[in-house]
Protein backbone atom coordinates (compact mmCIF):
# COMPACT_ATOMS: atom_id res chain seq x y z
CA UNK A 1 0.00 0.00 0.00
CA UNK A 2 1.10 3.74 -0.58
CA UNK A 3 2.40 5.87 2.17
CA UNK A 4 -0.16 8.39 0.76
CA UNK A 5 -2.93 6.04 0.58
CA UNK A 6 -2.77 4.57 3.95
CA UNK A 7 -4.01 7.87 6.28
CA UNK A 8 -6.62 8.01 4.10
CA UNK A 9 -7.94 4.67 4.77
CA UNK A 10 -7.39 4.19 8.29
CA UNK A 11 -9.29 7.43 8.86
CA UNK A 12 -12.22 6.16 6.98
CA UNK A 13 -12.13 2.81 8.56
CA UNK A 14 -11.63 3.87 12.22
CA UNK A 15 -14.58 6.84 11.54
CA UNK A 16 -16.53 3.57 10.00
CA UNK A 17 -15.70 1.83 13.00
CA UNK A 18 -16.71 4.56 15.90
CA UNK A 19 -20.22 5.37 14.05
CA UNK A 20 -21.38 2.03 13.11
CA UNK A 21 -20.24 0.40 16.59
CA UNK A 22 -21.12 3.54 18.74
CA UNK A 23 -22.60 6.44 17.65
CA UNK A 24 -25.26 5.54 15.46
CA UNK A 25 -27.53 4.77 18.79
CA UNK A 26 -27.21 7.52 20.03
CA UNK A 27 -28.82 10.79 19.06
CA UNK A 28 -27.96 13.11 16.24
CA UNK A 29 -25.28 15.46 17.19
CA UNK A 30 -22.39 17.33 15.66
CA UNK A 31 -19.73 15.00 16.71
CA UNK A 32 -22.30 11.94 15.33
CA UNK A 33 -22.62 13.76 11.88
CA UNK A 34 -19.07 14.96 11.45
CA UNK A 35 -17.83 11.07 12.08
CA UNK A 36 -20.54 10.32 10.03
CA UNK A 37 -19.33 12.11 7.07
CA UNK A 38 -15.69 11.39 7.60
CA UNK A 39 -16.03 7.83 6.44
CA UNK A 40 -16.57 8.35 3.29
CA UNK A 41 -15.14 12.49 3.28
CA UNK A 42 -11.71 10.35 3.88
CA UNK A 43 -12.21 8.04 0.85
CA UNK A 44 -12.94 10.90 -1.71
CA UNK A 45 -9.64 12.73 -0.31
CA UNK A 46 -8.00 9.36 -1.40
CA UNK A 47 -9.27 9.35 -4.47
CA UNK A 48 -8.63 12.92 -5.01
CA UNK A 49 -5.04 12.16 -3.41
CA UNK A 50 -4.34 9.38 -5.93
CA UNK A 51 -4.90 11.02 -9.07
CA UNK A 52 -9.11 8.87 -9.08
CA UNK A 53 -11.29 9.85 -12.06
CA UNK A 54 -13.11 13.18 -11.13
CA UNK A 55 -16.26 11.34 -11.26
CA UNK A 56 -15.52 8.83 -8.44
CA UNK A 57 -13.68 11.92 -6.60
CA UNK A 58 -17.35 13.51 -7.41
CA UNK A 59 -19.64 10.93 -6.17
CA UNK A 60 -17.97 9.94 -2.97
CA UNK A 61 -17.91 13.68 -1.57
CA UNK A 62 -21.96 13.60 -2.71
CA UNK A 63 -22.01 10.61 -0.80
CA UNK A 64 -20.05 12.24 2.36
CA UNK A 65 -23.18 15.44 2.36
CA UNK A 66 -26.03 12.88 1.88
CA UNK A 67 -24.26 11.36 5.29
CA UNK A 68 -23.85 14.37 6.75
CA UNK A 69 -27.82 14.71 6.40
CA UNK A 70 -28.82 11.33 7.33
CA UNK A 71 -27.04 11.67 10.16
CA UNK A 72 -29.34 14.16 11.67
CA UNK A 73 -33.67 13.91 12.18
CA UNK A 74 -34.74 11.54 8.93
CA UNK A 75 -38.36 13.69 8.97
CA UNK A 76 -36.29 16.85 8.77
CA UNK A 77 -33.01 16.23 6.64
CA UNK A 78 -34.15 12.48 4.17
CA UNK A 79 -34.88 14.48 1.43
CA UNK A 80 -31.73 16.50 1.16
CA UNK A 81 -30.19 13.39 1.90
CA UNK A 82 -32.18 11.55 -1.30
CA UNK A 83 -30.94 14.42 -3.20
CA UNK A 84 -26.89 14.37 -2.52
CA UNK A 85 -26.92 10.45 -3.51
CA UNK A 86 -29.94 11.11 -6.01
CA UNK A 87 -26.85 13.03 -7.75
CA UNK A 88 -24.09 10.37 -6.45
CA UNK A 89 -25.74 7.58 -8.54
CA UNK A 90 -25.61 9.81 -11.31
CA UNK A 91 -22.07 10.81 -11.45
CA UNK A 92 -21.57 7.15 -10.64
CA UNK A 93 -23.76 5.94 -13.77
CA UNK A 94 -21.31 8.27 -15.58
CA UNK A 95 -18.02 6.71 -14.17
CA UNK A 96 -18.92 3.49 -15.11
CA UNK A 97 -20.50 3.92 -18.37
CA UNK A 98 -16.98 5.85 -19.61
CA UNK A 99 -15.32 2.77 -18.77
CA UNK A 100 -17.39 0.01 -19.72
CA UNK A 101 -20.88 1.26 -21.64
CA UNK A 102 -23.75 -0.36 -23.15
CA UNK A 103 -21.95 -2.18 -25.67
CA UNK A 104 -19.99 -4.59 -22.95
CA UNK A 105 -23.44 -4.93 -21.18
CA UNK A 106 -24.91 -7.12 -24.20
CA UNK A 107 -21.92 -10.06 -23.27
CA UNK A 108 -21.46 -12.32 -21.68
CA UNK A 109 -24.55 -13.18 -20.62
CA UNK A 110 -23.93 -12.68 -17.15
CA UNK A 111 -23.52 -8.74 -17.24
CA UNK A 112 -27.13 -7.51 -18.94
CA UNK A 113 -28.68 -10.23 -16.39
CA UNK A 114 -26.82 -7.99 -13.41
CA UNK A 115 -28.06 -5.17 -15.41
CA UNK A 116 -31.43 -6.10 -15.66
CA UNK A 117 -32.07 -7.56 -11.81
CA UNK A 118 -30.80 -4.41 -10.63
CA UNK A 119 -33.67 -2.95 -12.91
CA UNK A 120 -36.16 -5.77 -11.63
CA UNK A 121 -34.77 -4.65 -7.58
CA UNK A 122 -35.47 -1.50 -7.94
CA UNK A 123 -39.37 -1.83 -9.15
CA UNK A 124 -39.65 -4.43 -7.30
CA UNK A 125 -38.84 -2.47 -4.05
CA UNK A 126 -40.67 0.97 -5.39
CA UNK A 127 -43.76 -1.65 -5.54
CA UNK A 128 -43.60 -3.40 -1.99
CA UNK A 129 -42.94 0.57 -0.47
CA UNK A 130 -45.37 2.44 -2.54
CA UNK A 131 -48.50 2.47 -0.06
CA UNK A 132 -46.43 4.00 2.16
CA UNK A 133 -44.36 6.48 0.65
CA UNK A 134 -46.79 9.04 0.92
CA UNK A 135 -45.35 12.27 -0.85
CA UNK A 136 -42.27 11.52 -0.79
CA UNK A 137 -43.12 8.83 -3.95
CA UNK A 138 -41.43 11.22 -6.64
CA UNK A 139 -38.11 11.16 -5.09
CA UNK A 140 -38.45 7.85 -3.90
CA UNK A 141 -39.00 6.20 -7.52
CA UNK A 142 -36.30 8.57 -9.42
CA UNK A 143 -33.94 7.78 -6.50
CA UNK A 144 -34.60 3.75 -7.36
CA UNK A 145 -33.99 4.56 -11.08
CA UNK A 146 -30.93 6.05 -10.07
CA UNK A 147 -29.67 3.66 -7.84
CA UNK A 148 -30.46 0.62 -10.07
CA UNK A 149 -28.88 2.45 -13.17
CA UNK A 150 -25.78 2.85 -10.84
CA UNK A 151 -25.81 -0.84 -10.33
CA UNK A 152 -26.86 -1.91 -13.97
CA UNK A 153 -23.88 0.39 -15.27
CA UNK A 154 -21.36 -1.26 -12.32
CA UNK A 155 -22.07 -4.65 -14.43
CA UNK A 156 -20.48 -3.47 -17.47
CA UNK A 157 -16.60 -2.45 -15.58
CA UNK A 158 -14.27 -4.82 -16.78
CA UNK A 159 -13.66 -8.11 -14.83
CA UNK A 160 -10.55 -5.85 -13.33
CA UNK A 161 -12.97 -3.69 -11.25
CA UNK A 162 -14.79 -6.66 -9.89
CA UNK A 163 -14.66 -5.00 -6.78
CA UNK A 164 -16.87 -2.15 -7.73
CA UNK A 165 -19.47 -4.68 -9.14
CA UNK A 166 -19.77 -5.62 -5.82
CA UNK A 167 -19.39 -2.90 -4.17
CA UNK A 168 -22.54 -1.31 -6.16
CA UNK A 169 -24.92 -4.28 -5.32
CA UNK A 170 -23.76 -3.65 -1.07
CA UNK A 171 -25.05 -0.27 -1.92
CA UNK A 172 -28.01 -1.16 -3.48
CA UNK A 173 -29.04 -3.88 -0.68
CA UNK A 174 -27.88 -1.14 2.40
CA UNK A 175 -30.62 1.41 0.59
CA UNK A 176 -33.30 -1.98 0.17
CA UNK A 177 -32.94 -2.12 4.36
CA UNK A 178 -32.65 1.27 4.67
CA UNK A 179 -36.21 1.50 3.06
CA UNK A 180 -37.75 -1.24 5.45
CA UNK A 181 -36.49 0.91 8.09
CA UNK A 182 -38.22 3.61 7.29
CA UNK A 183 -40.77 3.35 5.87
CA UNK A 184 -41.98 -0.47 7.16
CA UNK A 185 -40.36 -0.71 10.40
CA UNK A 186 -41.91 2.41 11.56
CA UNK A 187 -40.54 3.77 15.61
CA UNK A 188 -39.85 0.19 16.35
CA UNK A 189 -36.10 -0.72 17.25
CA UNK A 190 -33.97 -2.38 14.96
CA UNK A 191 -30.41 -2.86 15.78
CA UNK A 192 -29.75 -5.53 12.78
CA UNK A 193 -31.32 -4.14 10.04
CA UNK A 194 -29.51 -0.34 11.68
CA UNK A 195 -26.12 -2.72 11.14
CA UNK A 196 -26.47 -3.94 8.16
CA UNK A 197 -27.84 -0.92 6.46
CA UNK A 198 -24.13 0.80 7.74
CA UNK A 199 -22.05 -2.27 6.98
CA UNK A 200 -23.28 -2.96 3.61
CA UNK A 201 -22.94 1.02 2.75
CA UNK A 202 -19.43 1.57 3.40
CA UNK A 203 -18.33 -1.79 2.76
CA UNK A 204 -19.49 -0.83 -0.72
CA UNK A 205 -18.48 2.87 -0.71
CA UNK A 206 -14.96 1.26 0.14
CA UNK A 207 -15.24 -1.53 -2.70
CA UNK A 208 -15.99 0.70 -5.32
CA UNK A 209 -13.25 3.36 -4.43
CA UNK A 210 -10.54 1.34 -4.09
CA UNK A 211 -11.34 -0.35 -7.32
CA UNK A 212 -9.91 2.79 -8.65
CA UNK A 213 -6.56 2.96 -6.62
CA UNK A 214 -3.58 3.65 -8.97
Amino acid sequence: MSPAVAPYLAVSVAAALIYGLSLQFRPSSALRTAVKAASIGALALLAWRTDAPLPLIAALALSAVGDAFLAGDPKRWLPAGLSAFLAAHIVYVVLFMEIGGLSVLATPSWRWLGGAGALALGAGLVSWLWKDLGALRPAVIAYALAISAMVGAAFSLPATRICAIVGAIGFMLSDGVLSWRLFKCGERPAVVADHLVWWLYFGGQLLIATAFLT
